[in-house]
């Protein structure tokens, strides 16, 4: 234990917690129940604000403040219309980490969390991004590469790794998508990594409040089964998503193919036909995550999904990655 110690030493100072390893934040999943449980197990649990409003996010926040008294923090996402309201609710709640997530943060948002007592940390999804948002004030990154689930960039983990970790030891950087072993966190660690976020192992765990279907369907998936969302036609944008191929799947195929003959037919103009593909997959992760709809709903999933077998507390999860981690460098 004592090389992990002193690997993930500069990232467990910075999330102030026991082990280097963030939650990922995934709507629906990443609420006050899983966040608190990993928080308590002596990881750092991130709230996935998603679409909430102010107030649904200051009930979270208060809710998971009562089931942990140790850090956690907050995820916003930064084309969200009230942002500025989200981070004021974050501070107001003494938050002291917020994850900007889904673009480069607008103006004055980065600052405005450090001016409030918080630290603030961002997605990298290359290195000349990674120095931009450094200049901009942020005080860690998280690089992700496109094994991870949901909306993903076009770039392997193993690949931004070597872009970024050798050439950024300004402020912290943690590694994502695609970890589902403690081995793996190890090598990232030695290769420079502060620590680590995953997400897609803490789904099934046991205070992950995901429909029973939505666990089981994790359970009997594997790496091969999480593919990302196709695009048809340039002119109708898909936003890459990677989730676990299912009916939904293949009728979203059938969806932009029709849109796009309707557009081609004269029955549609561009706007509305690019606006009906976009509109298809509204609401369908909470369908699947909440409702258990896993054929017509969304399965968010990155490709260590194999690694998932079973249903377990989360404190057994970390417990189990970091033993593998420590064994893993004892070897050496």
């Amino acid at each position: 234990m004592d090389r992990l110690n002193e690997l993930w030493a500069r990232g467990k100072e910075f999330l102030g917690t026991e082990y280097a390893i963030l939650g990922g934040a995934m709507s629906w999943v990443s609420e006050r129940h899983l966040v608190s449980a990993l928080s308590n197990a002596g990881g750092f649990g991130v709230i996935a604000c998603g679409s909430m409003t102010p107030d649904l996010l200051d009930r979270e926040i208060a809710a998971t403040k009562e089931m942990t008294d140790k850090p956690f923090g907050v995820n916003l996402i930064t084309m969200h219309p009230q942002l500025d309201e989200l981070i004021d609710v974050t501070l107001a709640h003494k938050v002291g980490h917020v994850v900007l997530a889904g673009g480069i943060p607008p103006g004055g948002a980065i600052q405005k969390i450090k001016d409030g007592g918080a630290k603030v940390i961002c997605f990298a999804p290359a290195l000349v991004l990674a120095k931009k948002l450094i200049r901009s004030g942020v005080d860690a990154l998280v690089v992700e590469g496109s094994e991870a689930g949901g909306h993903i960039g076009p770039v392997s983990t193993s690949i931004l790794v070597q872009e970024i970790l050798p050439h950024i030891t300004e402020v912290p950087v943690f590694v994502a998508g695609g970890i589902g072993r403690g081995e793996t966190i190890a090598a990232y660690l030695e290769m420079g990594a502060a620590g680590v976020q995953l997400g897609t192992r803490f789904v099934c765990a046991e205070e992950s409040i995901a429909h029973e279907n939505f666990k089981k369907a994790f359970i009997k998936g594997n790496a091969r089964d999480a593919v990302t969302s196709v695009q048809l036609d340039p002119r109708f944008p898909v936003i890459p998503v990677r989730a676990l191929k299912n009916e939904a799947t293949e009728d979203f195929m059938k969806t932009q193919q029709d849109v796009i003959n309707k557009y081609q037919a004269g029955e549609l103009d561009l706007k509305e036909a690019q606006l009906a593909i976009e509109h298809y997959w509204a609401g369908a992760l909470k369908k699947a995550v909440i409702d258990g709809d896993v054929q017509g709903g969304s399965v968010m999933a990155g490709q260590s999904v194999g690694m998932v077998k079973s249903i377990q507390p989360a404190k057994e999860i970390i417990e189990e990655l970091v033993e593998q981690a420590a064994a893993h460098l004892a070897i050496k």
